[in-house]
């Protein structure tokens, strides 16, 4: 049997030249797309909890447009007024342009990084006398606090939002030759949804050496992986492994 059917668990692009409708017409597919997770804000109450006072802090680091969201939702909901003396200090150009949906971004003190974490502590360490709110997901990167620490400055981590399993329930009897999967939570989500999945005959697509790691230790086999050399995309990599098999599955 040929590959027919693939679901990505990510959200559809909303730009036609997604490199996913060129994967389906070349080998001939129904590729469909259901976000296996999404982003739930925490409750103002819970987040007091955690007795973080947003105004003991003179800046904010936003390593994504979700962190920016989250951190001007909890200010309003507990009716905090960021002073206009706040620094922000944002992962990319992009992440900081996003700023502009909740302040007036010419008048306020923002800096940027190219897009990695490892420029964006190298922009922090010119500001060591700042006191840095960082907000983050439940599932954050150990990474990002373990670095902050080893450079000796001073912040905090808040939990403003945290990532929970969408409910599946409507592809109970739904049948997919591939799988596509971008993150351990997606694998959480899986067997929350489906807690007694066999893979047989599927194929499973993972992204990143994290997503790879979390199939094999549900003890399922990885079919496709990417990034690699010679497929450094998911779509790339699909796409290999598809002409290759539908080749042999005449």
């Amino acid at each position: 049997m040929k590959i027919k059917k693939i679901l990505v668990t990510q959200p559809e692009p909303n730009f036609q030249n997604s490199p996913y409708n060129d994967l389906a017409a070349k080998n001939n597919l129904k590729i469909d797309f259901r976000p296996f997770i999404h982003v739930e804000g925490v409750l103002a109450k819970d987040f007091r909890k955690d007795r973080i006072n947003i105004l003991d802090f003179s800046a904010v680091i936003f390593n994504s447009r979700t962190a920016i969201d989250h951190f001007f939702r909890m200010s309003q909901e507990m009716r905090v007024v960021i002073p206009d003396t706040m620094k922000y200090f944002c992962i990319s150009e992009a992440t900081a342009h996003y700023l502009q949906k909740y302040i007036v971004y010419r008048k306020r003190k923002i800096f940027y990084a190219p897009g990695k974490f490892s420029e964006l502590l190298e922009v922090l360490m010119k500001h060591k006398e700042e006191s840095f709110l960082i907000p983050l997901s439940d599932m954050h990167k150990d990474e990002v606090p373990e670095k902050l620490t080893a450079a000796g400055l001073t912040f905090k981590s808040a939990v403003m939002y945290r990532t929970v399993c969408s409910d599946l329930s409507d592809l109970k009897d739904v049948n997919y030759d591939v799988l596509v999967f971008f993150s351990p939570s997606d694998i959480k989500s899986l067997f929350f949804n489906f807690p007694d999945f066999l893979q047989n005959e599927t194929k499973i697509a993972t992204f990143g050496y994290a997503t790879a790691k979390a199939v094999r230790d549900a003890n399922l086999n990885v079919d496709i992986e990417a990034p690699l050399p010679e497929t450094p995309s998911m779509t790339s990599a699909l796409d290999k492994y598809i002409s290759d098999f539908n080749k042999n599955h005449k």
